[in-house]
C-alpha cells in the first residue's frame, strides 16, 4: 500500500480548502507563507503536494486537472518530484534517525534558495512537522520567513502541536479538518474497499484520521495480523507478546498510542484505581520517550497491571 502523500494522485475530502488556495494563486494574491494545521494523518501533506503540482504544472502538458482534483502522472513536474529532482521544489522533514529538524537542514535550505533559479516558475518550500524544529532551526527559519525572496513560497505543516507564536504569526493559517464520517469515507476510497471489512469496529473507533487507519491496516498486512478478529486489548497484548517493537520504531510508537486509547476507552470517574494508573503510565511513557528508557519494562508492566490485572 502506497501511503506517501507525494504519490497520491487524487485529493479526497479537502476540495474546499484546495479551491480557496488555488483561487488565491489564480488571482495573484497567493501568500508566500501559509500554514496548514490539523491532526496528523488528516491529509495536510497530500493537500500540499496537490497545491505544489497545481502551481508548478501551469502551462505544462498534462497540467493539474482542477475539475477532478487529480494530478496527471504524465506531467513533467510530477515526474521530477518523484525523482527528487524538481528544481522548483524543496522538501524539509525530520530525518528518520533524528528526533528533530536541525539547523543544518535549514542552512542547506538557505544555500539552495540563494542560488539562481533557472526558470521563471515559483520555488516552493514544503516543511512538514514544523513542531519538530529545534530552537536553532526555528530561529534560522524565522529569518528566511521575514524576507523569503522573490518568487519563493513556503508551505508549513503543523500537526496541531504547540509552535512559536512568532512562527505562526508570519503565515496565513488554514485549519484543516475532517468529520469522522469524512475520514472513514476517504479511507474506503483510498483502500478501494470498505475499511470495516478489514478492521474491528472497536479498534477503528479509536482512530480519527485516514492516515492513522491506513497505516494500521498496512502494518497488519505486513505482519500478517487479522485486525478483524482482534479487539483493542488483544491487539495490544499481541504486539507486546511478540516484541516486534524492538526492531520497528513504528510498532513501539503504535503501542504507546494504543495504551493511551485503552485508558480513554475504559476510564471512568468511579474507577479511581484506573485513573491513578492512567496518570502513572502517561508519565512512564513520557519519561521513556524523553530519556530513551527501556520500553520493554514499560510494556511488560502495563500488560501485568492493566491487561492481566
Amino acid at each position: 500500500m502506497n501511503l506517501e502523500p507525494s504519490n497520491q494522485l487524487y485529493l479526497f475530502g479537502h476540495q474546499e480548502n484546495f479551491l480557496n488556495l488555488t483561487n488565491l494563486y489564480t488571482n495573484k494574491s497567493f501568500p508566500n507563507k501559509i500554514l496548514l494545521s490539523g491532526e496528523k494523518g488528516i491529509g495536510k501533506s497530500t493537500l500540499a503536494f496537490h497545491l505544489v503540482n497545481f502551481i508548478l504544472s501551469q502551462n505544462e502538458e498534462y497540467m493539474y486537472n482542477l475539475e477532478k482534483f487529480e494530478i496527471n502522472q504524465e506531467n513533467k513536474s510530477f515526474k521530477l518530484l518523484q525523482n527528487k529532482s524538481n528544481p522548483n521544489f524543496i522538501l524539509i522533514d525530520i530525518n528518520e534517525e533524528k528526533k528533530s529538524i536541525d539547523i543544518g537542514q535549514i542552512r542547506n535550505l538557505i544555500l539552495t534558495l540563494n542560488k539562481s533559479n533557472f526558470n521563471n516558475k515559483p520555488r516552493l518550500v514544503l516543511i512538514d512537522n514544523i513542531e519538530l524544529l529545534n530552537n536553532n532551526a526555528v530561529n534560522a527559519l524565522l529569518k528566511i520567513l521575514e524576507e523569503p525572496g522573490d518568487n519563493i513560497n513556503f508551505i508549513l505543516i503543523n500537526n496541531n502541536k504547540k509552535i512559536l507564536p512568532t512562527l505562526k504569526s508570519r503565515c496565513l493559517n488554514f485549519n484543516i479538518k475532517l468529520t469522522s464520517e469524512q475520514s472513514f469515507e476517504i479511507t474506503s476510497k483510498l483502500l478501494n474497499e470498505k475499511y470495516s471489512d478489514l478492521i474491528n469496529n472497536e479498534i477503528v473507533s479509536n482512530y480519527s484520521t485516514p492516515g492513522e487507519i491506513l497505516r494500521l491496516i498496512d502494518f497488519s498486512n505486513n505482519n500478517d495480523i487479522n485486525l478483524k478478529e482482534l479487539n483493542l486489548k488483544t491487539l495490544i497484548q499481541k504486539l507486546i507478546t511478540e516484541k516486534k517493537y524492538k526492531k520497528d520504531n513504528f510498532i513501539k510508537l503504535m503501542i504507546y498510542s494504543l495504551i493511551e486509547k485503552y485508558f480513554r476507552n475504559n476510564i471512568s470517574i468511579s474507577n479511581i484505581t484506573l485513573i491513578a494508573f492512567h496518570k502513572y503510565f502517561l508519565k512512564r511513557i513520557n519519561d521513556t520517550k524523553l530519556f530513551n528508557l527501556d520500553e520493554e519494562a514499560l510494556f511488560m508492566e502495563f500488560e501485568s497491571k492493566i491487561l492481566n490485572g
